[in-house]
């Protein structure tokens, strides 16, 4: 049904275009023909959709738009013309469409609108009961361009795209306080926290199932899900249902604490990410709730009530893995419940992450694993404690606290790997035998039960695990700096070398204006392919398997480009079967914006072979047509990551609407080598960024921990010098 009223905003006329929004403001001013002003205001004018459709067409300018910018986009115009519908329809036909195969999604998308919309609607009211709380389905003629749009996304770009889309607008307008999404690496970092295997899951603030759908790949074959917000509870199940259709998937909508929806539930383990600093938890009306078996969480302490509920659905024996705000460790309010905690062995490990590891970035959380104590079972005696935060600064080098992270985009920047193997290293060490645990001065240390109970009994892992430096052997530490710092004289030298060179000059009176094409135009015509990996629940194009998957000695992640490593990524943490294998010369692009260091590169010989992890787009040039590393320097520009961006929270990359220009071979060699020598740049600058970063914090630690002692020639000449503070 046409919608000649719907109207269009210069940002999306820009994502429509496949340009940036300084392109849709020059046409504005050079072009009289481009169309007025519709609505809106002079600072954010609106303009009417067909009109702006019929100048890019005369101009040649077809849409570049992904399928899921196209739906975002198309529920925007539905909302604005008097769409019918709740979101929960939208989202059952996601969770209808995902079983249908390819070709049966685009018959639908062919259908006349009236046809199309009874088309949809029978699908939707049959999985209609797989949504908590779900209304009854109805849509409307106007509805057809959404429908349309939705079926073609999940065709292209699987339900769990779709999914994305459809949350956006409710999860902006919602009252969801101190609630906040789970990274992938740090929810897969939580989910292996649990030893060995399990069947039954609960996570009662389960959000978008994020943590749940991990412990579905883990193996779990029953996840329970609740959450407060409806939008999150029906998002979840249809996410899961997408992820693991042979699991048991039961999800609800209501307030844990105040309305648990599995009271005799008792599970194998718990997940959880709950909210943060809630007073209005419900601590009067619960006062006598028999989940405060470690005592009444006071009026300040909504996360103790929350990991009293999570253990209180434990079997014994078994483990619940919490993500908390570093306050819970050390407030005073909470020190009667962290005691009987500590003193009945439920509190077994207690893990720091650094800063930016997960939303509020400016907070370093931490990880709180507890066990249910089963009647006759062992005496513990001690608790673990660990702290990534320092140990991971050296992987982080780099990231910033600056305007220019968003999201969860300083959370990708972190050494993940790195983190996640200090913590389970750890962990493992500890479970095997706790007596005999001998930790990591610095990183890891078992403190005993008797010294955890003093007045405070403050369980910050910091303060504990400094404590146990001083352990550390004087002669050890002393080499590891020596041969630190030779690395790091090493590295310097060579970052000299690579600023010295000189292989570019100034373009003149004017900066050189280019004739460029979107990568969706040199894939048609046939310069190059754009290749991605299809997530398991997801429908894509046969051609995004980029041919038979071979085996692979590791997955290249968003995380990799960003830090200049090789590929890091675990394979049995790819969720896909059609992963493309990545070739010498291909074109790596990073799927979400933001952090430090670069946003392409060029595959070389150490990432031949391995697998394209999701996050993470690839270009496969044609050689005779492109080179490789022009093609690079110009897709990782920021001007041209920001014109290819799109998202509120988190910004990801429309690979088809990057533009590269359009230069004979020759000219693309002589850019591509100059490219080249600025990545070899950045690479050295950080190389010996990491290695200042260790160097510094092995004397800092060495010199207060008592291990080395300060030059005392160094002292005599900076006291003759003059240059005391005194």
């Amino acid at each position: 049904m046409p919608q000649s009223s719907a109207q269009v905003t210069a940002a999306e006329i820009s994502r429509i275009a496949g340009v940036t929004r300084a392109t849709v403001s020059n046409w504005r001013r050079r072009h009289e023909d481009f169309p007025a002003p519709s609505g809106g205001t002079d600072s954010s004018p609106l303009y009417d959709l067909e009109s702006v459709r019929a100048w890019l067409a005369s101009r040649g300018h077809t849409s570049a738009a992904t399928p899921s910018e196209e739906l975002r986009t198309t529920l925007r115009l539905r909302a604005q013309g008097g769409g019918s519908g709740a979101s929960e329809g939208l989202l059952l036909l996601v969770l209808a469409a995902a079983g249908r195969t390819a070709k049966e999604l685009t018959a639908a998308t062919e259908l006349p609108d009236a046809d199309l919309v009874a088309h949809a609607q029978r699908d939707a009211a049959a999985v209609a009961d797989a949504v908590p709380a779900a209304d009854p389905v109805r849509f409307e003629a106007g509805d057809a361009a959404a429908l349309r749009a939705l079926y073609a996304c999940v065709r292209d770009e699987g339900g769990q795209a779709a999914l994305g889309v459809l949350a956006e607008r409710e999860l902006e307008d919602s009252a969801a306080s101190g609630a906040y999404l789970t990274p992938a690496p740090l929810a897969e970092l939580m989910a292996r926290l649990i030893p060995g295997s399990v069947s039954s899951v609960l996570d009662p603030a389960c959000g978008g199932g994020t943590l749940l759908a991990t412990a579905a790949r883990r193996g779990a074959r029953e996840l329970y899900g609740q959450d407060s917000l409806p939008v999150q509870a029906r998002r979840s199940a249809v996410s899961l249902m997408l992820l693991a259709p042979e699991a048991r998937v039961t999800v609800r909508a209501a307030d844990s604490l105040r309305a648990d929806a599995f009271p005799g539930l008792v599970a194998d383990a718990v997940l959880c990410n709950p909210p943060y600093g809630v007073r209005d938890w419900g601590h009067d009306e619960l006062a006598y709730d028999p989940r405060w078996a470690y005592g009444v969480p006071a009026r300040a302490e909504s996360e103790l009530a929350w990991v009293q509920h999570a253990l209180a659905h434990l079997a014994p024996g078994g483990h619940a893995v919490l993500l908390l705000p570093p306050a819970t460790a050390g407030r005073a309010s909470g020190r009667r419940v962290r005691a009987e905690l500590v003193r009945s062995g439920a509190l077994r490990a207690v893990i720091a992450l650094p800063v930016g590891a997960s939303l509020p970035l400016h907070v370093g959380l931490q990880v709180w694993v507890l066990q249910r104590p089963e009647p006759g079972g062992p005496e513990r005696k001690s608790v673990l404690f660990v702290d990534t935060a320092a140990e991971a600064a050296a992987g982080a080098a780099g990231s910033t606290a600056s305007g220019r992270t968003r999201g969860g985009s300083r959370s990708a920047s972190l050494d993940w790997p790195g983190v996640t193997a200090r913590a389970l290293d750890a962990w493992r060490a500890f479970t095997e035998d706790p007596d005999a645990f001998e930790g990591e001065p610095g990183v890891a240390h078992a403190v005993g039960v008797v010294d955890l109970l003093d007045d405070v009994v403050d369980l910050t892992p910091a303060r504990l695990v400094r404590a146990s430096r001083s352990e550390a052997d004087p002669a050890e530490l002393s080499a590891e700096v020596d041969a630190t710092r030779r690395d790091l004289v090493r590295a310097a030298t060579s970052l000299t070398r690579a600023a010295g060179h000189e292989d570019w000059s100034a373009a003149g009176a004017a900066a050189r204006e280019w004739r460029t094409a979107t990568a969706s135009d040199l894939a048609r015509g046939g310069a190059l392919t754009l290749l991605r990996t299809v997530p398991e629940g997801g429908r894509g194009r046969a051609e995004d398997s980029g041919g038979e998957r071979a085996e692979a000695r590791a997955v290249l992640t968003g995380s990799d480009i960003s830090r200049g490593s090789g590929p890091t990524g675990d394979p049995a943490e790819l969720r896909s079967d059609t992963a493309p294998v990545i070739a010498v010369g291909d074109v790596l692009v990073r799927a979400v914006v933001g952090g430090d260091g670069p946003m392409a590169r060029v595959a070389g010989e150490e990432d031949a072979g391995a697998l394209l992890g999701l996050h993470v787009h690839l270009f496969r040039p044609d050689p005779k047509r492109l080179d490789a590393w022009f093609l690079a320097g110009f897709l990782g520009a920021d001007g041209n990551i920001a014109g290819a961006s799109t998202g509120s929270t988190v910004l990801s990359v429309s690979p088809g609407r990057l533009r590269v220009p359009l230069l004979p071979l020759e000219e693309q060699r002589r850019y591509g080598e100059a490219f080249r020598h600025v990545h070899a740049l950045r690479a050295e600058a950080q190389r010996a960024t990491r290695l200042a970063e260790e160097t510094a914090r092995l004397l800092a630690g060495g010199l207060t921990g008592g291990q080395l002692l300060p030059s005392r020639e160094a002292a005599e000449v900076h006291g003759q010098g003059g240059d005391s503070p005194h």
